[in-house]
């Protein structure tokens, strides 16, 4: 499996001597700040937690908590580097880092979720605060999670700081709009891409993860007039040519049924086929939105779509990067997925200023702040002659070099 600490360091290394940095500058962005490995109680078992702050250079630490079986040091620590990249490449005063548990939480009781979400600010509460670090949901999270993470913070602190702690529910200081952000930012990306590259209503995507953000993607990109033609989830994916009506696929999968399932209710004209067979597909856009390296050397010569909008973490391995610059316009996920974290630091803004935006305020704001960014990698990208990754990065390094 490839090492997402490798990959984040393939890109970040080329590029730092391309714009000869420091040592001290390099050793910013190859080494995190600080690293806090501990044991998470739960009952009686103990479970392997982490927190990596990576770099605070332009804000504080801002990223995820995740609760997965395979959460590991490297995984985390690569997580905490992308963030500190997506906040600069997006010019949000912000800096990375990232947490987890090393538990699957589907095997807990709602109660035990809440003592392991308690348990956990119990080891890093000293280390975290709105000016510090301000974390958020990831893989295995939610807004209930954080909601329970900030009332345990405010407990041990014995005081009021809504903005520790960001995509909590609307009601406990959540700001609207930031349960769709990361997809319909990630639609935002791609009404950017489709003036460049030629794109327009009817085209056809393929989106592999229907989770929170390829579900919210997928909506928001057939309300543009797109045609999803597939969707996938860990049981399997479904195709249908003609298209999917993503509305009611995505309110039969609330219900908890499984996209394959929800595909044949819905649709008797369409099929189920492999997760696989999806990335293959004959389609405009591509959008991994599911896991981390989906893309990978031994699928990247069967990729047919002209497009890739990579709004998963770290879906493309370095190896297939490099046969898909060849063929494919691929908008690297540290710009496509970062609507999440514009609409955490919009919601960050809204407590501390004691504010309530509504959600046609975020959606406007997150609009501005992705089409700039994407307009200035489009731009480096074409003067540089390089890849929309690197451009990106190249920026971003720029931004947080500066700032050192």
């Amino acid at each position: 499996m490839n090492n997402p600490w490798k990959s984040y360091l393939k890109v970040t290394e080329k590029v730092m001597e391309k714009l000869n940095l420091s040592e001290t500058q390099k050793k910013d962005l190859t080494e995190p700040d600080r690293v806090l490995e501990f044991k998470v109680p739960l009952g009686d078992k103990e479970y392997n937690g982490f927190r990596v702050q990576f770099n605070n250079a332009r804000g504080p630490y801002k990223g995820g908590i995740r609760f997965h079986p395979e959460v590991n040091f490297d995984e985390v620590k690569a997580l905490s580097a992308w963030m500190t990249i997506k906040t600069a490449v997006v010019d949000i005063p912000l800096g990375g880092g990232k947490g987890g548990v090393e538990i699957d939480p589907r095997s807990l009781s709602e109660e035990e979720r809440e003592e392991l979400s308690r348990n956990f600010v119990k080891e890093v509460y000293e280390y975290i605060g709105p000016e510090k670090d301000v974390p958020a949901p990831d893989v295995g999270t939610n807004s209930q999670i954080m909601d329970w993470m900030l009332d345990e913070y405010e407990k041990l602190t014995e005081k009021e700081a809504p903005a520790t702690f960001t995509a909590k529910s609307v009601e406990n200081g959540g700001s609207k709009g930031r349960t769709e952000a990361t997809g319909q930012g990630g639609a935002y990306i791609l009404e950017s891409l489709a003036s460049k590259i030629n794109l327009k209503e009817g085209d056809s995507i393929a989106v592999q993860g229907f989770g929170n953000v390829g579900s919210e993607f997928a909506l928001a990109v057939s309300k543009l007039g797109y045609k999803v033609v597939a969707i996938s989830d860990v049981d399997g994916a479904f195709y249908r040519e003609a298209g999917l009506d993503i509305e009611k696929i995505k309110e039969c999968v609330g219900e908890g049924s499984s996209v394959p399932e929800c595909g044949k209710k819905i649709h008797d004209d369409g099929q189920e086929i492999n997760n696989e067979e999806l990335l293959t597909l004959n389609v405009k856009v591509l959008v991994p939105a599911a896991i981390e390296n989906a893309l990978t050397k031994k699928n990247a010569d069967k990729i047919k779509a002209s497009a890739i909008i990579e709004l998963a973490n770290g879906p493309t391995t370095p190896e297939a990067d490099q046969i898909l610059q060849k063929k494919v316009t691929v908008v690297p996920d540290i710009l496509a997925n970062a609507g999440g974290v514009t609409a955490s630091y919009f919601e960050w803004l809204q407590n501390r200023k004691k504010e309530k935006w509504p959600k046609d305020k975020v959606f406007t704001r997150l609009k501005e702040v992705l089409n700039k960014a994407f307009e200035e990698v489009w731009t480096r990208a074409k003067k540089e002659e390089v890849s929309l990754r690197e451009a990106a990065y190249e920026i971003a390094v720029e931004r947080i070099a500066a700032a050192q």
